[in-house]
């Protein structure tokens, strides 16, 4: 593995960083301020300026500054019309070489008196929907090339979910007791859970998310890296209440943050990440379960580490197989070393990812549904699409719990795959 040079794990550091302002108890305009300033370290540029979404005012205004003058924050809203704001909420990372000849700057007199000269404008997403843009300053022309510009994507997608997250908690303390507030947070944590499966060539995808109570600590997500490779992480916060799902809304944004392309040494380099993370924030007796995947449909391979969790299952012509190979849970040992295993997929192989809660629901009896009903069940199903697949499933496991009260959360996430190059 290369390793890497102190100016990039200083950046991964303030990266991380971002993470934990995902979870924070601040209120906006503190969130707003401090990413402003993460944003101009982890980017090395002058300044960095923040606006907002207003639909109300019909344009975006400046919430924060960092590098910049008084008199330039408070220089007037930008319209959503702006050619510069469509084309960034359009999806494109917009580079302005140099601001004071190009006729798309709104208030080119102000840049000038700044001393600023080329600009990087991107839009921060959350699930799908534009709430603002991240604009970086430099007073050098030509200044954000390709590398800016992924940077750039980082950064503005971990300040779209600290922003949202703020904005929930701000409305929702005021007044509120504790019972309103665990509220919230299991609002706030199931929007982290994503709505639907990403459609992928070559996969069926489908997955399901159970709460036990009002906030939990199981999570998973989709990353999609490129046309062709996609990262499945699903994972389980070991605690319950506000503390488990501040760290789960604070480790998915590390995943995201940590997500790459690559081999299995990317990968090995990922969860070595993720479990320092986990050793720095979580306290004593807490700990998280992941398993982390990433499927290359161009390849049709996928590698996979499972840091003590539950192995996900690899159904291929009625055989099941536990995929298992990893290492120790995240947050127990800064120095824990993680194996990635490398497996073909071929036509018709189901893959079953799920947290515990789903084996450990219990009837009235005290009697666990357990492994061997679930996988009994999962046989009898495994040539369905993955939406039916998981829907049986839990019908089989409501059958045998009936009325029961469950006292975890369940996760499932089924891949099918529909057909490769290189089907038996």
């Amino acid at each position: 593995m290369v390793r890497k040079s102190k100016e990039q794990l200083e950046k991964d550091d303030k990266i991380y960083q971002l993470t934990t302002l995902v979870a924070g108890e601040f209120s906006l305009q503190e969130v707003l301020d401090k990413l402003a300033e993460a944003a101009v370290k982890v980017t090395s540029v002058k300044a960095c300026s923040i606006r907002l979404l207003n639909e109300q005012a019909g344009g975006l205004q400046m919430r924060s500054t960092y590098g910049l003058s008084e008199e330039y924050r408070n220089k007037g809203v930008v319209s959503k019309d702006d050619p510069v704001i469509k084309a960034a909420f359009a999806g494109e990372a917009m580079v302005l070489d140099d601001m004071r000849v190009d006729g798309r700057v709104t208030y080119r007199d102000a840049v000038v008196k700044e001393g600023l000269i080329s600009q990087l404008t991107v839009a921060m997403q959350f699930r799908n929907k534009n709430i603002g843009v991240i604009r970086l300053y430099s007073p050098t022309p030509k200044r954000f090339d390709e590398d800016s510009i992924k940077l750039a994507r980082v950064v503005a997608s971990q300040c779209a979910v600290a922003i949202t997250n703020a904005q929930l908690y701000s409305r929702a303390i005021e007044g509120a007791r504790l019972a309103d507030q665990m509220r919230l947070a299991g609002v706030i944590q199931r929007r982290m859970i994503p709505e639907k499966a990403p459609k992928m060539q070559h996969l069926d995808i489908a997955a399901k998310y159970i709460p036990c109570f009002d906030v939990g600590g199981d999570l998973y997500d989709f990353i999609r890296l490129s046309e062709n490779q996609l990262v499945i992480a699903i994972a389980d916060v070991i605690g319950k209440g506000i503390p488990a799902a501040v760290m789960t809304s604070m480790f998915k944004g590390a995943i995201r943050a940590y997500a790459d392309a690559g081999g299995a040494a990317k990968i090995n380099e990922t969860i070595t990440r993720l479990n320092r993370m986990a050793c720095e924030e979580c306290r004593d007796g807490e700990f998280v379960t992941l398993f982390y995947a990433l499927i290359d449909t161009e390849k049709m391979k996928m590698s996979y580490c499972s840091c003590g969790h539950e192995p996900t299952l690899l159904i291929r012509a009625a055989k099941v197989s536990e995929l298992s190979q990893g290492g120790l849970v995240l947050g127990v040992d800064k120095e824990a070393s993680y194996e990635i295993e490398t497996i073909d997929l071929l036509r018709d192989d189901c893959l079953l990812f799920y947290t515990d809660g789903l084996i450990d629901a219990m009837n009235y009896k005290g009697s666990l549904w357990g492994k061997e009903l679930m996988l009994e069940a999962a046989g009898l199903f495994s040539c369905d699409s993955a939406s039916v697949m998981i829907d049986n499933l839990l019908g089989y496991r409501r059958r045998f719990v009936g009325l029961s009260r469950q006292i975890d959360d369940t996760s499932i996430v089924v891949v099918k795959v529909k057909d490769n190059k290189q089907s038996v």
